[in-house]
């Protein structure tokens, strides 16, 4: 049933559900074990984790912590009910319209993100680095209607806005929403309270795109039910979530590994998380003994650079660190339990799944493993003819279970990723005789640098648009830091060109024209690139000649 307040309401803009793949490209959602099975028909994911929780004993308890500022459940659906008033009564939001949202970590980020959901609309937060031609191939391919970004990242939203032509609406804002910007001004005038959308558990709440192989960004949908999924497995099962932890971390909440990690998963039980805009190593382990944090969540190279810094800091709040978005190394988990005491929990997850299916426990005894797969899920090593390979080989990792990848009108890529029901993840695992799951390579060009997923074939498109570059190759480089970063293998048009000035030029150029994260941190110039007879980069040949001079 509907809580107080809220009615159920037809979607009006059926985009997102008329671009779905095709059912028979779906995989095997499995969503007949409680408590999947119990969410109600009528389910809105904002109410649940929001009103429900706040009507539920927890509205004067903290929820998000920003710098000085505490914010309550309370505050936080206030501010939640008033934006979504804005969006309905000032900029005309229908039940499925695409909102696209931009901003860093901060507190109205998050209440966004909840008025979109409340109000029906679907969210599409987007990184903070991102420039004017990645959001606009983000509007133009979700069909973007309303935007709220803010008011510190307008101006690549600005750019884009030309080429956008269904982008109506765009209201800026501030990271506290008092700040005076369009939407602050504008929520201060609503009264309190707000009729939501109840849109249903099998309808769309958010389009999530990650880069690919191929250079263009895919956009994964996932339902209301698939926010409540999440939440009941991962932290229920290995955090063990309690309404007293503080959580902290690095991930944007732009990536399904942030939102889960810093809002979905502390506010299904109770719990408050530490909002940081720019969360350096130095920075994140102030913001642990200033608020007494007891979960952390962030990428291995993460972990790494804050080992010099761990003794100088009171790190006696923490009770579990989470670690995701790239392999974690056995040495860096070594490292940090010597450093700290505790053992990083490693997981994998992945965007078209929404987040983490396998993790390793805190407690086990398979050290370097990614551990075992998460109940709700079934995974498997399959080999090239889709096949379960036996205990000990090398294949492609599936998965499947009550999340999966449906890509927006990609019927193409949806027939890639999910294969007779399961979804293949595109890396290559090996699983032992007692279940445990062990990380082998990714199967595809994608580069993950300090837990940045980086498509290869994005940066090349960038490079060569340069006037100096005649052709490209980008692979990943091994690095001891960051775990890898993005090389350049260049051609000039004029060899004489070949100078360290034009690997600063090539570099800045890159960070104008895509997001600066995903820059050639190393350029190589060469006479000509590895090709097969028919005229293909052979990158595999590049990569390969980086891990022997890693080796070496």
């Amino acid at each position: 049933m509907p809580q107080d307040g809220s009615v159920p309401a037809p979607v009006t803009d059926t985009f997102v559900a008329d671009h779905l793949p095709p059912r028979e490209l779906w995989p095997v959602i499995d969503t007949m074990r409680p408590p999947l099975s119990d969410y109600p028909a009528d389910l809105n994911a904002a109410v649940a984790l929001l009103d429900d929780m706040a009507a539920g004993g927890h509205a004067e308890r903290p929820v998000l912590h920003f710098g000085d500022t505490v914010w309550t459940y309370a505050d936080l659906k206030d501010r939640a009910d008033r934006i979504a008033r804005v969006l309905v009564e000032d900029m005309g939001l229908k039940p499925g319209n695409r909102v696209l949202l931009r901003g860093p970590n901060n507190p109205m980020m998050v209440a966004a993100w909840f008025a979109v959901l409340k109000a029906g609309g679907v969210c599409v937060a987007t990184m903070p680095l991102l420039r004017a031609r990645e959001l606009t191939f983000i509007c133009d391919k979700a069909k973007i209607t309303h935007a709220l970004c803010d008011h510190r990242l307008a101006e690549e939203l600005e750019q884009a806005r030309p080429n956008a032509p269904t982008l109506e609406r765009v209201a800026l804002f501030s990271p506290l929403g008092d700040g005076g910007a369009e939407l602050d001004a504008a929520m201060a005038g609503k009264r309190a309270g707000f009729v939501n959308v109840m849109a249903g558990r099998d309808a769309p709440a958010l389009i999530a795109f990650t880069s690919g192989t191929t250079g263009q960004a895919k956009g994964t949908v996932h339902f209301h039910r698939d926010l409540l999924a999440i939440c009941d497995l991962f932290p229920k099962q290995i955090v063990k979530v309690r309404p007293d932890d503080v959580f902290c971390g690095s991930p944007p909440l732009a990536f399904t590994f942030g939102l889960g990690a810093l809002v979905l998963f502390p506010m299904r039980f109770g719990a408050s998380s530490v909002l940081v805009e720019k969360p350096g190593p130095q920075v994140l382990l102030e913001a642990i003994a200033k608020h007494r944090v007891t979960g952390l969540y962030t990428a291995p190279t993460a972990y790494r650079a804050m080992l010099d810094l761990v003794r100088q800091h009171d790190l006696s709040s923490l009770r579990i660190c989470v670690s995701a978005g790239e392999h974690l190394p056995h040495a860096t988990w070594e490292a940090w339990r010597e450093a700290t005491g505790l053992r990083i929990v490693d997981g994998i997850g992945a965007t078209e799944m929404l987040h983490i299916f396998i993790s390793r426990r805190d407690d086990d005894d398979h050290p370097g493993s990614t551990g075992q797969v998460l109940d709700g899920y079934e995974a498997a090593v399959m080999d090239a003819d889709g096949n379960p390979c036996p205990p000990g080989a090398d294949g492609h990792l599936a998965v499947r279970g009550p999340t999966g990848c449906r890509y927006l009108d990609a019927p193409e890529r949806q027939a890639g990723y999910v294969r007779d029901g399961w979804n293949y993840t595109g890396d290559v695992f090996r699983r032992d005789e007692d279940g445990y799951f062990w990380y082998v390579a990714r199967g595809d060009d994608m580069i993950i640098s300090a837990g940045y997923n980086i498509s290869g074939p994005e940066v090349e498109g960038a490079l060569l648009e340069h006037p100096k570059v005649r052709e490209c190759a980008v692979v990943a480089s091994p690095c001891p830091e960051r775990g890898h970063v993005v090389k350049a293998f260049v051609v000039l048009h004029d060899p004489r060109d070949a100078t360290p000035d034009t690997v600063a030029e090539l570099q800045a150029f890159v960070k104008t024209h895509i997001a600066p994260y995903k820059y050639p941190r190393q350029v190589e110039f060469v006479d000509s690139l590895p090709k097969t007879e028919t005229g293909k980069i052979q990158r595999f040949r590049l990569r390969r000649m980086e891990e022997e001079r890693a080796g070496g």
